[in-house]
Protein backbone atom coordinates (compact mmCIF):
# COMPACT_ATOMS: atom_id res chain seq x y z
CA UNK A 1 0.00 0.00 0.00
CA UNK A 2 1.28 3.66 -0.59
CA UNK A 3 -0.30 6.88 -1.43
CA UNK A 4 -0.49 9.07 -4.45
CA UNK A 5 -0.86 13.03 -4.74
CA UNK A 6 -3.70 14.06 -7.89
CA UNK A 7 -6.40 16.49 -8.28
CA UNK A 8 -4.59 18.28 -5.01
CA UNK A 9 -5.52 15.94 -2.32
CA UNK A 10 -3.86 12.36 -1.52
CA UNK A 11 -5.04 8.91 -2.33
CA UNK A 12 -4.36 5.72 -0.35
CA UNK A 13 -3.87 2.65 -2.84
CA UNK A 14 -2.91 -0.65 -3.18
CA UNK A 15 -1.98 -2.51 -6.62
CA UNK A 16 -1.90 -6.19 -7.54
CA UNK A 17 -0.44 -7.49 -10.91
CA UNK A 18 1.85 -6.09 -14.09
CA UNK A 19 1.58 -2.67 -13.67
CA UNK A 20 2.08 -2.63 -17.62
CA UNK A 21 -1.14 -4.33 -17.44
CA UNK A 22 -4.71 -2.66 -18.10
CA UNK A 23 -5.62 -0.67 -15.63
CA UNK A 24 -8.98 -1.65 -13.12
CA UNK A 25 -9.21 0.88 -10.74
CA UNK A 26 -11.44 0.22 -7.48
CA UNK A 27 -13.04 2.90 -5.82
CA UNK A 28 -13.45 1.94 -2.06
CA UNK A 29 -16.91 2.32 -0.68
CA UNK A 30 -15.60 3.87 1.16
CA UNK A 31 -12.27 2.24 2.21
CA UNK A 32 -10.40 0.04 -0.43
CA UNK A 33 -10.88 -3.13 1.46
CA UNK A 34 -14.43 -3.34 0.72
CA UNK A 35 -12.83 -4.70 -2.65
CA UNK A 36 -12.03 -8.39 -1.47
CA UNK A 37 -8.55 -9.57 -1.75
CA UNK A 38 -9.70 -12.41 -3.81
CA UNK A 39 -11.05 -10.65 -6.74
CA UNK A 40 -8.75 -7.97 -7.00
CA UNK A 41 -5.56 -11.07 -7.67
CA UNK A 42 -8.07 -12.69 -10.12
CA UNK A 43 -8.20 -9.96 -12.02
CA UNK A 44 -4.30 -9.78 -11.32
CA UNK A 45 -4.02 -13.33 -12.60
CA UNK A 46 -6.35 -12.47 -15.40
CA UNK A 47 -3.92 -9.41 -16.95
CA UNK A 48 -5.32 -6.42 -15.20
CA UNK A 49 -2.78 -4.02 -13.41
CA UNK A 50 -6.14 -3.81 -10.38
CA UNK A 51 -5.25 -0.96 -8.27
CA UNK A 52 -7.76 -0.16 -5.28
CA UNK A 53 -8.31 3.02 -3.31
CA UNK A 54 -9.62 4.81 -0.22
CA UNK A 55 -11.91 7.54 -1.15
CA UNK A 56 -11.25 10.65 0.95
CA UNK A 57 -11.47 10.39 4.68
CA UNK A 58 -10.80 6.88 4.63
CA UNK A 59 -8.08 4.81 5.22
CA UNK A 60 -4.59 6.21 4.03
CA UNK A 61 -6.81 9.18 1.99
CA UNK A 62 -7.06 12.58 3.06
CA UNK A 63 -8.61 12.63 6.02
CA UNK A 64 -9.78 16.34 7.70
CA UNK A 65 -13.31 15.91 8.81
CA UNK A 66 -15.42 13.31 8.18
CA UNK A 67 -18.84 14.95 9.81
CA UNK A 68 -18.45 18.11 7.79
CA UNK A 69 -17.13 16.85 4.26
CA UNK A 70 -15.61 20.43 2.32
CA UNK A 71 -15.96 18.09 -1.09
CA UNK A 72 -18.79 16.84 -2.87
CA UNK A 73 -19.75 13.56 -4.64
CA UNK A 74 -18.44 15.71 -8.22
CA UNK A 75 -14.69 16.39 -6.40
CA UNK A 76 -14.42 12.38 -5.63
CA UNK A 77 -15.32 11.68 -9.02
CA UNK A 78 -12.99 13.65 -10.64
CA UNK A 79 -10.55 12.47 -7.40
CA UNK A 80 -10.81 9.00 -10.00
CA UNK A 81 -10.57 10.12 -13.40
CA UNK A 82 -7.23 12.04 -12.29
CA UNK A 83 -6.06 8.96 -10.54
CA UNK A 84 -7.39 6.93 -13.27
CA UNK A 85 -4.95 9.02 -15.65
CA UNK A 86 -2.35 9.47 -13.06
CA UNK A 87 -1.33 5.60 -13.16
CA UNK A 88 -1.97 5.04 -17.01
CA UNK A 89 -1.80 6.77 -20.01
CA UNK A 90 -4.75 4.40 -21.48
CA UNK A 91 -8.14 4.59 -20.47
CA UNK A 92 -9.02 2.10 -16.80
CA UNK A 93 -11.91 -0.04 -16.28
CA UNK A 94 -13.34 1.84 -13.31
CA UNK A 95 -15.27 -0.35 -10.71
CA UNK A 96 -17.20 1.22 -7.87
CA UNK A 97 -18.64 -0.82 -5.15
CA UNK A 98 -22.01 0.50 -2.59
CA UNK A 99 -21.40 4.38 -2.48
CA UNK A 100 -18.06 4.37 -4.46
CA UNK A 101 -20.32 3.33 -7.58
CA UNK A 102 -22.19 6.44 -7.16
CA UNK A 103 -18.51 7.88 -7.62
CA UNK A 104 -17.92 5.76 -10.27
CA UNK A 105 -20.93 6.35 -12.10
CA UNK A 106 -21.01 10.31 -11.83
CA UNK A 107 -16.81 10.01 -12.49
CA UNK A 108 -17.87 8.22 -15.74
CA UNK A 109 -20.57 10.31 -17.02
CA UNK A 110 -18.68 13.27 -16.24
CA UNK A 111 -15.46 11.95 -17.31
CA UNK A 112 -15.76 9.72 -20.26
CA UNK A 113 -12.61 10.21 -21.93
CA UNK A 114 -10.70 8.49 -18.56
CA UNK A 115 -12.64 5.48 -18.74
CA UNK A 116 -13.49 2.37 -20.97
CA UNK A 117 -15.74 0.26 -19.23
CA UNK A 118 -17.49 0.37 -15.94
CA UNK A 119 -18.34 -2.06 -13.09
CA UNK A 120 -20.97 -1.18 -10.40
CA UNK A 121 -21.27 -3.57 -7.61
CA UNK A 122 -23.88 -3.53 -4.52
CA UNK A 123 -25.16 0.23 -5.73
CA UNK A 124 -28.20 2.60 -6.85
CA UNK A 125 -28.72 5.51 -9.25
CA UNK A 126 -29.57 7.74 -6.65
CA UNK A 127 -27.74 9.60 -4.10
CA UNK A 128 -28.46 8.41 -0.46
CA UNK A 129 -31.44 9.20 1.06
CA UNK A 130 -34.63 9.26 -0.32
CA UNK A 131 -35.30 6.94 -3.03
CA UNK A 132 -37.38 7.26 -6.16
CA UNK A 133 -40.79 5.53 -5.88
CA UNK A 134 -39.81 3.12 -8.49
CA UNK A 135 -36.49 1.90 -6.38
CA UNK A 136 -36.34 -0.28 -3.81
CA UNK A 137 -35.70 1.43 -0.85
CA UNK A 138 -33.43 -0.27 2.31
CA UNK A 139 -35.38 -3.20 4.07
CA UNK A 140 -37.13 -1.46 6.97
CA UNK A 141 -37.31 -4.59 9.22
CA UNK A 142 -33.52 -5.30 8.61
CA UNK A 143 -32.65 -1.49 9.09
CA UNK A 144 -34.26 -1.66 12.49
CA UNK A 145 -32.26 -4.32 14.02
CA UNK A 146 -28.86 -2.62 12.08
CA UNK A 147 -29.39 0.79 13.27
CA UNK A 148 -31.44 0.64 17.00
CA UNK A 149 -28.17 -1.06 17.97
CA UNK A 150 -25.90 0.83 20.66
CA UNK A 151 -22.31 2.24 19.15
CA UNK A 152 -19.14 0.64 20.20
CA UNK A 153 -16.99 2.66 22.11
CA UNK A 154 -15.03 3.59 18.42
CA UNK A 155 -11.82 3.66 20.14
CA UNK A 156 -11.91 -0.12 21.23
CA UNK A 157 -10.49 -2.45 17.94
CA UNK A 158 -12.16 -5.51 19.37
CA UNK A 159 -15.49 -3.43 20.36
CA UNK A 160 -15.37 -2.62 17.22
CA UNK A 161 -15.15 -5.21 15.23
CA UNK A 162 -17.48 -7.00 16.88
CA UNK A 163 -20.26 -4.57 15.68
CA UNK A 164 -19.42 -4.20 12.82
CA UNK A 165 -19.44 -8.85 12.59
CA UNK A 166 -22.71 -8.43 14.02
CA UNK A 167 -23.88 -5.68 11.46
CA UNK A 168 -22.90 -8.14 8.78
CA UNK A 169 -25.01 -10.64 9.90
CA UNK A 170 -27.69 -9.05 10.12
CA UNK A 171 -27.25 -7.86 6.71
CA UNK A 172 -26.79 -11.80 5.40
CA UNK A 173 -23.18 -11.24 5.28
CA UNK A 174 -20.36 -13.57 6.77
CA UNK A 175 -19.52 -12.08 9.84
CA UNK A 176 -16.17 -13.51 10.24
CA UNK A 177 -15.18 -11.94 6.95
CA UNK A 178 -16.48 -8.91 7.72
CA UNK A 179 -14.49 -9.08 11.52
CA UNK A 180 -11.34 -9.29 9.50
CA UNK A 181 -11.63 -6.52 7.47
CA UNK A 182 -13.11 -4.21 10.47
CA UNK A 183 -10.20 -5.15 12.00
CA UNK A 184 -7.85 -3.82 9.18
CA UNK A 185 -9.59 -0.90 8.47
CA UNK A 186 -8.97 0.12 12.66
CA UNK A 187 -5.48 -0.71 11.84
CA UNK A 188 -5.04 1.37 8.75
CA UNK A 189 -7.19 4.68 9.98
CA UNK A 190 -4.75 7.74 10.68
CA UNK A 191 -6.13 7.56 14.26
CA UNK A 192 -8.18 6.75 17.12
CA UNK A 193 -10.57 9.55 17.39
CA UNK A 194 -13.92 8.12 17.30
CA UNK A 195 -15.22 10.35 14.34
CA UNK A 196 -12.41 9.03 12.15
CA UNK A 197 -12.75 5.17 12.64
CA UNK A 198 -16.46 5.60 12.19
CA UNK A 199 -15.92 7.40 8.56
CA UNK A 200 -13.71 4.45 8.42
CA UNK A 201 -16.26 1.63 9.32
CA UNK A 202 -19.52 2.67 8.00
CA UNK A 203 -19.10 5.45 5.67
CA UNK A 204 -21.08 7.73 7.58
CA UNK A 205 -19.09 10.70 4.96
CA UNK A 206 -22.16 10.31 2.61
CA UNK A 207 -24.61 10.92 4.93
CA UNK A 208 -23.52 14.53 5.09
CA UNK A 209 -21.65 15.19 1.48
CA UNK A 210 -23.48 17.28 -1.52
CA UNK A 211 -24.59 14.65 -3.89
CA UNK A 212 -26.27 17.25 -5.98
CA UNK A 213 -27.36 17.53 -9.15
CA UNK A 214 -29.32 14.00 -9.87
CA UNK A 215 -27.48 12.04 -12.64
CA UNK A 216 -29.85 9.36 -13.43
CA UNK A 217 -31.15 11.08 -16.42
CA UNK A 218 -28.39 10.71 -17.57
CA UNK A 219 -27.16 7.18 -17.34
CA UNK A 220 -28.02 6.75 -21.38
CA UNK A 221 -25.38 8.52 -22.18
CA UNK A 222 -22.85 6.23 -21.03
CA UNK A 223 -21.35 4.63 -24.12
CA UNK A 224 -18.66 2.01 -22.93
CA UNK A 225 -19.25 -1.79 -21.94
CA UNK A 226 -20.84 -1.73 -18.75
CA UNK A 227 -21.41 -4.50 -15.54
CA UNK A 228 -23.61 -4.63 -13.23
CA UNK A 229 -23.25 -7.16 -9.93
CA UNK A 230 -25.68 -7.27 -7.38
CA UNK A 231 -26.15 -9.54 -4.37
CA UNK A 232 -29.79 -11.38 -4.63
CA UNK A 233 -30.45 -10.82 -0.91
CA UNK A 234 -29.01 -7.59 -0.55
CA UNK A 235 -31.24 -5.81 2.09
CA UNK A 236 -29.77 -2.16 1.79
CA UNK A 237 -29.73 -1.74 -1.80
CA UNK A 238 -32.31 -4.20 -2.17
CA UNK A 239 -31.82 -6.13 -5.92
CA UNK A 240 -34.01 -3.96 -7.96
CA UNK A 241 -31.66 -0.88 -7.66
CA UNK A 242 -28.87 -3.06 -9.55
CA UNK A 243 -31.57 -4.39 -11.81
CA UNK A 244 -32.84 -0.71 -12.63
CA UNK A 245 -28.95 0.40 -13.36
CA UNK A 246 -28.58 -2.43 -15.89
CA UNK A 247 -32.05 -1.45 -17.77
CA UNK A 248 -30.67 2.24 -18.01
CA UNK A 249 -27.02 1.97 -19.31
CA UNK A 250 -27.41 0.82 -22.73
CA UNK A 251 -25.61 -2.66 -23.43
CA UNK A 252 -25.06 -2.77 -19.43
CA UNK A 253 -24.87 -6.95 -18.23
CA UNK A 254 -26.47 -7.51 -15.08
CA UNK A 255 -24.86 -10.32 -12.71
CA UNK A 256 -27.06 -11.17 -9.82
CA UNK A 257 -24.79 -13.32 -6.85
CA UNK A 258 -27.69 -15.45 -5.75
CA UNK A 259 -26.10 -16.31 -2.64
CA UNK A 260 -24.71 -12.70 -1.98
CA UNK A 261 -26.13 -10.14 0.38
CA UNK A 262 -24.07 -6.36 0.22
CA UNK A 263 -21.15 -8.16 0.10
CA UNK A 264 -19.18 -9.90 -2.99
CA UNK A 265 -18.71 -13.04 -0.73
CA UNK A 266 -14.81 -14.64 -1.60
CA UNK A 267 -16.40 -18.10 -2.96
CA UNK A 268 -17.71 -15.97 -6.02
CA UNK A 269 -14.79 -13.70 -6.76
CA UNK A 270 -13.65 -15.96 -9.98
CA UNK A 271 -17.22 -15.78 -11.16
CA UNK A 272 -17.50 -11.67 -10.72
CA UNK A 273 -13.42 -11.70 -12.39
CA UNK A 274 -14.34 -13.53 -15.46
CA UNK A 275 -17.09 -10.82 -15.63
CA UNK A 276 -15.32 -7.94 -15.61
CA UNK A 277 -12.37 -9.25 -17.79
CA UNK A 278 -15.26 -10.07 -20.35
CA UNK A 279 -15.64 -6.44 -20.67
Amino acid sequence: MTTVETNGVTLGIEQFGDAAAPLVLCAGGTTMLSWPDELCEALARGGRHVVRYDLRDSGASLTVDPEAPAYTLRDLAADAAALARELDDRPAHLAGIGVGGMVAQVAALDHPDAFSALTLAGTRPVAPGPVDDDLSDHDAATMGRLFSRSMPDWSDRDAVAEFVAVGAEILGDDPAAARAAAERKWDRAPSTVPAVQMANQLGMVFARLDCTPRWRERLAELAMPALVVHGRHDPFFPVGNGEALAREIPGARLLVLERASTAIPAAVAGEVAAAMLAL
